[in-house]
């Protein structure tokens, strides 16, 4: 397992035409744009990108593309797990692993799709990993649609003695628990990568190998200097991280659609189009604009803080 996946992984968001297809040329604009502000990895084809609601097909192009457009710079992982059925997650894995990415994610509810424990998620577990390439590392992934399966300790252990595992996207959302799974993995090649907003600086000092959560697609740059530099600016981190909770609240506001609007606004995207949500999602979610004028400006007082230290 040459490839690490850690530090600052932004989880995609997918583009769309006016007619309801996957806009390529936007989503090129949005690669640079994630590498720009210093991403570290990016995590394609996931509950961000919409996954569940694309094709076969297009989960297979759209990783394909985001591989080549990334082109080695910096390590892309996959999923596209959105099936119960062991045959039908089986298709879309190998699918996945065809792709060119340097590692496949697996979803841990549909490993236990009717939640009924830990012997049907190895026992589903076991049968994917004899039938999937050895030579492709995985991910675990605590998706929390159609429902959040917290990985317990005992299948974390199990998941990272197969040595198979490069890393956890923790759901948790749960300090001790982040940190014991930190103590569970020390020792092995897996690392674990918080994705909740609220925990993060405090992740990030208990052992969280980095951020990889969805407030990557508004401001990675910053979580960035939180993970890399925050340490030695111990007041301002404290109050970036103090911002970046209250910012991550934008999420209840219409996600993704709102970071799609600010795509558009950043000239990314060409729309805001969902298809986890209709336009009508706005309707519901008043004085959006303003949430997103305040979520911009507080991001651009941050990185004039930061670029007052000379950094």
């Amino acid at each position: 397992m040459s490839q690490k996946i850690e530090g600052i992984v932004p989880v995609m968001l997918t583009a769309y035409t006016e007619e309801g297809r996957i806009d390529y040329a936007s989503i090129e604009r949005i690669v640079a744009w994630y590498l720009e502000q210093g991403a570290d990895a990016l995590f394609a084809v996931c509950q961000s990108s919409e996954m569940q609601f694309l094709s076969l097909k297009e989960r297979s192009e759209l990783a394909r593309f985001v591989v080549h457009e990334v082109n080695g710079r910096v390590p892309v992982v996959v999923s596209g797990h959105i099936s119960d059925d062991p045959y039908s997650e089986l298709e879309e894995l190998q699918v996945s692993c065809t792709s060119g990415a340097d590692g496949v994610v697996l979803v841990s509810n549909h490993l236990d799709p009717k939640n009924r424990g830990t012997e049907v998620f190895l026992g589903n577990l076991r049968w994917l990993l004899e039938r999937l390439p050895v030579d492709i590392p995985l991910g675990i992934y605590e998706c929390p649609s159609p429902y959040r399966r917290l990985v317990s300790d005992e299948e974390l252990r199990f998941i990272a003695d197969t040595d198979r595992f490069l890393f956890m996207k923790d759901v948790s959302c749960d300090l001790p628990t982040v940190k014991r799974r930190v103590e569970i993995t020390k020792d092995s090649n897996m690392v674990i990568l918080n994705a909740n907003a609220a925990i993060a600086w405090d992740a990030m000092q208990a052992g969280s190998k980095g951020f990889n959560g969805v407030s990557t697609n508004y401001h990675p740059d910053l979580y960035k200097w939180l993970y890399v530099s925050g340490k030695d600016y111990p007041d301002l981190a404290r109050e970036l991280s103090s911002f970046l909770v209250l910012a991550a609240c934008s999420e209840a506001y219409g996600y993704p659609m709102l970071a799609k609007l600010y795509h558009q606004r950043l000239g990314n995207f060409r729309t805001i189009k969902s298809r986890s949500y209709s336009e009508e999602m706005f309707e519901k979610v008043w004085a959006h604009d303003v949430i997103l004028d305040n979520l911009v400006a507080g991001t651009e007082l941050y990185r004039e803080k930061i670029r007052t230290l000379g950094m």
